[in-house]
């Protein structure tokens, strides 16, 4: 794509005295915006059209599989381990993992066991009535957030566009340059010379053609950009290259999510989950008992009771409640005697781990429910709304056309030695630690170098 950016080459003419530092700094956030806004973009669309499903896929879930999660609530409820065996019965050849109580009346207890043949990461998912014991359907569940299904689907679409891992480049390139776009969007039109205050926060409806494009533009943005930033953060956390580099940096911090201390009951929900056979030896206590345990050390629903994953290994209780107030407290019970042996409870977390897990829980709608599905989506219908816009300014700014000033080339001259030094440091820390930025970004200057090389030899 072309622009008058390259268009209209010509050097700034000489000055004596050097511009303010943002004045300087202007045509340089300007280029970096347009270039982010052009190549960037069709990415960031991809990621907030996805994004926009995804959060519209938690009551679609609902609607879809309502017989499996629900059933006619009664007076009377079954023992959790006769409604455990109820979904061993129905697939003897599955071994069981967890088990998620009914949390209130008119749900379905929901038995995971792993299955030869299912995907990473997924278990299937046994609905069983607790009053009846009857199994009310067999469904495929992904992560720890029991993504069924549909909502699986469209969370792989959202990650990786069913590509494996390769596709997370796309997720992860837009992530690394939502902030910058947003931030630099922010600055500008924060600085930019308007008629009334008032039009900083909403559009000049008198303004007509290009500039009330710019109008709607800007303002969508500047109510958009705490959002944007908070998603390009937390979608970082999952990405590939850039979320080891925020992985070793939460280590170095020690903002790590800490493990329960106990030998063996930690490493048995995770090896549980990929896929060892969960045991339960012949003095078991039972799933009922440790049940009990965890009940008397506050635990509540919804919860989940991890199986052990090697004989000797405690249970581990955990409450799964990841909406505000968050409830996600957990115990580890011995098979053998019922006893509660560790504890870990989320008041005791780091300041830095609650606010990553809340964060994590925020980007995937899960900490405020519906309310947090809401804000995602219209977060999402914001950023498609400023992408449109963004390359409606583009196409009247073509080179057949004209829309103000062009931007120019060359406006690092203007910028003082120091200041350019402190731009390209933080522009190869941000590049090293955000590797696809720091690519994109290189790409971006040759690009640059090479329009204004064509410019310069067709004039």
């Amino acid at each position: 794509m072309t622009s008058t950016v390259d268009a209209t080459e010509h050097a700034l003419p000489p000055s004596p005295e050097r511009p303010a530092s943002w004045a300087a700094l202007r045509p340089l956030v300007l280029r970096l915006h347009f270039y982010a806004g052009i190549l960037i973009a069709p990415f960031l669309l991809v990621a907030a059209t996805t994004g926009l499903l995804y959060a519209a896929s938690f009551p679609i879930e609902q609607v879809v599989y309502q017989h499996e999660l629900t059933a006619p609530a009664s007076q009377t409820t079954l023992p959790l381990s006769r409604q455990v065996e109820a979904a061993r019965a129905a697939h003897p050849a599955g071994a069981i993992t967890a088990v998620r109580p009914a949390a209130e009346p008119g749900q379905t207890t929901r038995v995971l066991m792993d299955q030869p043949g299912l995907a990473e990461s997924t278990q299937l998912a046994v609905f069983v009535d607790p009053h009846t014991g009857q199994v009310r359907g067999t469904l495929e569940s992904y992560g720890s957030s029991g993504a069924l299904p549909v909502r699986a689907w469209i969370s792989h679409l959202h990650r990786h566009l069913h590509l494996g891992e390769p596709g997370r480049i796309y997720s992860e390139l837009a992530a690394s340059w939502l902030w910058v776009v947003a931030l630099g969007g922010l600055a500008l039109w924060i600085t930019r010379r308007r008629r009334s205050r008032r039009h900083l926060l909403v559009p000049d409806r008198a303004a007509r053609g290009p500039r009330r494009t710019l109008s709607w533009h800007g303002s969508v943005g500047l109510w958009a950009v705490l959002g944007l930033l908070f998603l390009s953060a937390t979608g970082l956390t999952w990405s590939k290259y850039a979320g080891e580099n925020v992985d070793e940096l939460r280590a170095a911090l020690n903002w790590t999510t800490p493990s329960i201390s106990t030998s063996g009951g930690d490493h048995a929900a995770h090896t549980a989950r990929e896929g060892h056979a969960a045991h339960a030896g012949a003095d078991d206590v039972g799933v009922d008992r440790v049940a009990q345990a965890a009940a008397g050390k506050g635990l509540s629903g919804p919860l989940e009771i991890v199986w052990p994953g090697d004989p000797g290994e405690p249970y581990l209780v955990k409450e799964i409640d990841k909406t505000a107030p968050t409830h996600l407290d957990q115990v580890a019970v011995d098979a053998t005697t019922g006893r509660v042996t560790a504890e870990l409870r989320f008041a005791d977390y780091p300041l830095a781990a609650k606010l990553t897990r809340w964060g994590i829980d925020g980007h995937m709608g899960l900490l405020f429910g519906l309310a947090n599905q809401i804000l995602l989506a219209v977060l999402a219908i914001g950023l498609i709304t400023l992408i449109v816009l963004g390359y409606r300014m583009w196409w009247r700014r073509r080179p057949t056309r004209s829309f103000g000033k062009p931007y120019p080339r060359g406006g690092w001259r203007q910028v003082h030695w120091a200041q350019l030094a402190a731009l390209g440091l933080l522009a190869v820390t941000v590049g090293v630690f955000l590797p696809l930025m720091g690519i994109s970004l290189a790409a971006f200057l040759v690009i640059d170098g090479l329009l204004g090389l064509r410019a310069r030899i067709a004039g």
